[in-house]
């Protein structure tokens, strides 16, 4: 699919918005069938050892070095040859680890080929309860219905708090970012490479899709940016669920863009207006141009906001 967006002529932030639209609205090969055999992986260097990949989907983190390689999610099964092409360009070592930030399938459809291919499985509990069982997933008056996955597609080890791998020299830690993109997602920290992978608790230069029926909230979106921001410098690199790569900086501007359009539903909320009354208040007006080119417009995320705040 980016493939035939590329050749649309589309620029890569507009291919990024693109492609997260369909794969939450159902229209890839990951739900309905359609050919991905168009997608390209591209490999971004980030920092030495250490690269994003996208293709269609989450996108994906790359550690590399004499211990092996180590995914941070994996896109979907028809991309698993390409995914493991594009770590055979940096590395002849095997991966021998994939964790996952969440349990969308634009994050864990490969699961099991990787695992097939050698690669052990991680992920937070709550990733292998809801990929063990159907899930229903709803946003914006619309409700899919997604099937329990595989076996073979779920993480072997899972944790609750955090967890630490000591690999290639150095250190790779997980920890769990409570109620925020969803209630089992990992933020992942490249300890001595100044890297963050923050999964879909951060979209990148659009709007955040926070799924609710997956336990997602507003405030855990904005509580787990402020702890990363607590841990990082403004130079350190930060490789976003969607959208380019940027760095602390990046973040920073996303999480004091969200929390003040937050505060501002919040404050309505509280004076007794209704949903249509808040949205028709534009409380994203100064943010729209910068951030509303995504799939999730101004009107999605105040509702999304809204009946997050609604259920404090």
């Amino acid at each position: 699919m980016s493939g035939v967006l590329q050749a649309l002529g589309l620029p890569f932030h507009l291919r990024t918005r693109v492609g997260v639209f369909l794969a939450l609205t159902g229209l890839t090969t990951s739900a309905s069938g359609q050919n991905l055999a168009d997608v390209q992986i591209e490999t971004i260097p980030v920092a030495d050892g250490i690269y994003m990949l996208t293709g269609q989907g989450g996108n994906i983190g790359l550690w590399v070095g004499e211990d092996g390689a180590f995914l941070i999610d994996d896109q979907y099964a028809p991309l698993s040859q390409k995914i493991l092409e594009a770590v055979r360009g940096v590395t002849s070592e095997p991966v021998r680890f994939v964790i996952n930030t969440h349990w969308h399938g634009d994050h864990t459809g490969g699961n099991e080929n990787m695992g097939e291919a050698g690669a052990l499985l991680v992920a937070h509990d709550n990733v292998r309860k809801r990929l063990s069982v159907q899930q229903v997933l709803e946003r914006f008056g619309r409700s899919d219905t997604i099937p329990p996955a595989p076996s073979g597609a779920l993480p072997v080890v899972t944790f609750d708090r955090s967890v630490s791998f000591h690999l290639n020299g150095s250190e790779l830690r997980a920890f769990h970012a409570e109620h925020a993109h969803t209630d089992g997602d990992a933020i992942i920290i490249l300890h001595g490479a100044d890297v963050v992978h923050m999964g879909d608790v951060f979209f990148n230069q659009m709007y955040p899709f926070i799924d609710l029926s997956s336990g997602g909230s507003v405030d855990g979106v904005i509580a787990a940016a402020d702890q990363v921001l607590s841990l990082i410098e403004d130079g350190s690199q930060v490789i976003p669920g969607h959208g380019p790569l940027t760095d602390g900086a990046g973040l920073r501007a996303y999480r004091d863009m969200l929390k003040t359009i937050r505060d501002r539903v919040a404050a309505a909320l509280e004076g007794g207006l209704t949903l249509e009354e808040v949205q028709a208040a534009r409380p994203t007006r100064e943010y729209d141009e910068a951030w509303g080119g995504g799939f999730i417009g101004a009107a999605q995320l105040v509702e999304s906001i809204y009946h997050s705040l609604e259920g404090r």
